[in-house]
């Protein structure tokens, strides 16, 4: 499972069992996250929670670490035993973006910033199993 966090909603993105595709799953409102990753692990056989790491230009951490760092608290104590690991997430919303623009998604659908978060999180998700497979 990934996550891109935001401030105010969350794109979530899961794989399948033999982790090949990412695929979207929900935008989740920032305030109700645990509570649905917790629910979505409970009923589903989830082994890993990748979140994704916002990095400056620099490759340092960026501000928004001061928000997903209490949220990665609450998943922990939330979800004991869970690994969790940050995954750089730079350029994930333009990418998301133009990969929706080039694959015919409609300008409205471009326009929803949920159908972005989510596609963000597939982004991160893939990048994640992109390395991993190597």
């Amino acid at each position: 499972m990934a996550i891109d966090y935001g401030r105010k909603r969350c794109g979530i993105a899961v794989t399948d069992t033999l982790r090949i595709v990412a695929t979207a799953l929900a935008t989740v409102e920032t305030s109700r996250l645990v509570g649905y990753v917790k629910d979505y692990v409970t009923a589903n056989d989830v082994d890993r929670i990748i979140v994704g790491l916002p990095t400056t230009m620099k490759g340092e951490p960026s501000e928004s670490m001061r928000y997903i760092t209490p949220a990665l608290g609450r998943l922990h104590k939330e979800l004991p035993g869970m690994e969790i690991e940050m995954w750089d997430e730079r350029f994930t919303s333009t990418l998301a973006h133009r990969a929706m623009i080039e694959g015919g998604f409609s300008r409205s659908t471009r326009r929803d910033k949920g159908a972005i978060d989510r596609m963000a999180a597939v982004i991160i998700l893939n990048s994640y199993l992109d390395s991993h497979h190597q």
